[in-house]
This record gives C-alpha cells, sequence and structure tokens, in this order.
C-alpha cells in the first residue's frame, strides 16, 4: 500500500550541464500530472508524463525540471571587439561634431549593447531526453520509495483500527442474543405496573417477543461486518493501488454499524457501535490519502 504524498529528486550530468529532477505529490481522487520544463524542452512533456503515469495511478504529481550549466568559457560573455570599435569610432566623430570631450571610459564602452555577448546553443529535446530520462528515473525510484514507506505507516495504524473494530463487533455480537430476552423481561414488568399481568408463558407475550427478536437481529449484518474485515485486510496486502476500494468498503462499514445500532435498543450495543464509527472515521481520514 503506498501514501499519495512524497518527493523524490534526481540528476544526471551531460558534458559540464546538471539535469535535475524533482517530483512531488499530494492526495487527489485521479492522477493529475503537472510538468514544468525548460521553454524549450516543452516537446518531452508527453515522454515525462508517460513516465510519471507509469508508476502512478493517484495524485497530483508536481514534476520540476531544472538546468544548471557549469562556469567555464563558454559561459563566460565575449567581447565584440569589432562592436565596440564601431561604437568608440562613431562616438568620436560625433563628439568632434558637437564640440564635446572625446573621452571614453572601458566601463562605459562595456555597457554598450551588443558589446558583450553571451553565447548560446540551441537545445535538442530528443539529445536531452536520455539524460533527461535518468534524471527522473532517479527522483521517481526515491518518490516511490517515500510513497511505500509512509503507505507502510498508514497500514499498520490502519490494521490496529481494525482489530479494535473486530473486537467490538465480538462484543456486539455476544451482547445481541441477550436482547429479545432483556425486552421480554421489560415488557412484563410494564404489563405489572399497567395491572395487565401475564405469565411468562402466555401466547400473546411469546409472540410480541418473537416479533421484537426479528426485527432485532443483527446477524445478517454481523456476518457482512466480518466480511468486510477479511476484505479491508485483504486490500492492505494487495500490491495494487487499493485507495477507492477501500474507501468504498469503509462506506459499507459505516451501513452496517448504523443498523445495528438502529435495529438494537441496547445501550450497551449503541455504545459499542458508536465506538466502531470512531475508529472507522479514522481509518477514513486514513485512506483518502492511500494511493
Amino acid at each position: 500500500m503506498k501514501s499519495m504524498t512524497g518527493f523524490g529528486r534526481g540528476e544526471a550530468r551531460q558534458g559540464g550541464t546538471t539535469w535535475t529532477v524533482e517530483c512531488s505529490s499530494v492526495n487527489r481522487k485521479q492522477l493529475e500530472v503537472s510538468v514544468n520544463l525548460p521553454r524549450d524542452l516543452g516537446d518531452l512533456e508527453i515522454q515525462v508524463r508517460n513516465q510519471v503515469s507509469a508508476v502512478c495511478s493517484r495524485g497530483r504529481v508536481n514534476v520540476q525540471v531544472r538546468c544548471d550549466q557549469a562556469a567555464g568559457e563558454d559561459a563566460m560573455p565575449q567581447l565584440d571587439e569589432a562592436v565596440a570599435a564601431t561604437y568608440v569610432k562613431q562616438l568620436r566623430v560625433m563628439a568632434e561634431r558637437l564640440g564635446i570631450s572625446p573621452e571614453l571610459s572601458m566601463s562605459e564602452v562595456l555597457r554598450l549593447p551588443g558589446v558583450l555577448v553571451t553565447k548560446t546553443t540551441e537545445t535538442v529535446a530528443e539529445e536531452i531526453w536520455p539524460v533527461l530520462q535518468t534524471a527522473l528515473e532517479a527522483a521517481l525510484q526515491q518518490f516511490i520509495s517515500m510513497r511505500t514507506a509512509e503507505g507502510s505507516s498508514q497500514r499498520t495504524e490502519i490494521e490496529e483500527r481494525l482489530s479494535t473494530i473486530e473486537s467490538l463487533a465480538a462484543r456486539i455480537a455476544e451482547k445481541a442474543p441477550l436482547v429479545p430476552e432483556y425486552q421480554r423481561e421489560v415488557l412484563r414488568q410494564r404489563l405489572a405496573l399497567a395491572g395487565l399481568p401475564l405469565p411468562l408463558e402466555d401466547e400473546r407475550l411469546l409472540k410480541e417477543i418473537a416479533l421484537f427478536a426479528d426485527r432485532t437481529d443483527i446477524s445478517e449484518e454481523l456476518s457482512r461486518a466480518a466480511s468486510h474485515l477479511k476484505q479491508f485486510r485483504s486490500y492492505l496486502a494487495s500490491d495494487e493501488p487499493v485507495g477507492r476500494s477501500l474507501d468504498f468498503l469503509v462506506q459499507e462499514f459505516f451501513r452496517e454499524f448504523n443498523t445495528m445500532g438502529s435495529k438494537c435498543n441496547n445501550a450497551e450495543i449503541a455504545h459499542h457501535v458508536v465506538s466502531a464509527k470512531t475508529e472507522l472515521e479514522k481509518i477514513r481520514e486514513q485512506i483518502q490519502n492511500v494511493e
């Protein structure tokens, strides 16, 4: 089981250039991939998206790609002497014509447009992809490892809460058969207080108790809850993305315990139902971040 939250970083070098890829994600119901590439590498967005989609099924994944060039002769601005000489010649002619001082400092000349130029090399996306793919794979490997580690922690907590729910269901199952007997005694006492005493074997009393027992029978709900527990643990042990399945199963869990609470008019059972629903709510919060 994996979390939908993760981060990974990878690097790859080509000559004096270092390509850095960072992948981060937060929870989403569907998979959303956002890719931020240098402008001249926009054609590689589809390849990046496909590689991310191959390892993720849910969550909003942001991929950031950076290019860092090492300082060197090629990265240093170059002096265009021809442009500088042209500027100086024309400025001196203009100064002489206007009758002003023709003196120029080097710093003033260097600030003139086109005197200092930086060499730019055209980036070819197809040539960059192999090295960028290496960086992306490294980032995704770290990214998935973090998702897996967090998912393992979530799984441990969920399993502990499932054990608590299983224990509460067992207490409810133990108490449920005693509810009709308790109701018969309550009904007999009420009839006695009303001046209508009936023997315990009276047919009318037995019929009323039988109807009550049928209305309060929660054996089916307990059976389905046990099946849900088994299925839940099966999903937790799966290597496949199970977030959507777990979310649906939690809803079914809630339905069973709500029915138990409404059927059994018993304070102790109601207390166990509330406790089980509290644990389910905490599980539901956890699985909102499960892939």
